[in-house]
């Protein structure tokens, strides 16, 4: 069993940012969950990029083992956002996406088959797709009186 632990810390601004830490590096979020006019990228996007990302990364291992050579991954995806329940409306849809579209486009001299073949172990081996197909427990923890240091 192999498994690894990934810690971040994230501090909530004044600046209607969210900054995220984690090995060594900073990452700002806007603090908005349904307008766009921060600079800084929404949680939301922040999901579906490391979705992205976490595609490109089994993809090009898995190209690897299958000799596959890829000279490029264009990973396209597009999420439908229900925003009422976060804004506080009261609504019986779930809060988050109701919609996931992923368009993945390899440039390579492999074959439709294989190509076909190597879609299929991304899809199986993928971690970010598998949490969001499936449901991972999330505990949630109170601790009151949090004092930056």
């Amino acid at each position: 069993m192999s498994n690894k632990i990934i810690n971040i810390k994230g501090i909530s601004k004044s600046n209607n940012q969210f900054v995220v830490q984690s090995q060594g590096f900073n990452i700002n979020i806007s603090n908005n969950v349904s307008d766009n006019w921060s600079n800084d990228p929404s949680p939301e996007e922040f999901l579906l990029a490391g979705f992205a990302g976490s595609i490109n990364a089994v993809g090009k291992l898995i190209a690897e083992e299958l000799g596959i050579k890829l000279e490029s991954l264009l990973v396209e995806i597009s999420g439908e956002l229900e925003t009422k329940k976060s804004e506080g409306i009261k609504t019986r849809s779930r809060a988050g996406f109701s919609k996931i579209e992923v368009v993945i486009k390899p440039v390579s001299d492999a074959s439709l088959d294989l190509l076909k073949k190597w879609l299929d172990e991304v899809k199986e081996r993928c971690p970010l797709r598998d949490n969001l197909i499936n449901t991972t427990p999330v505990l949630l923890t109170l601790l009151k009186e949090y004092k930056e240091a």
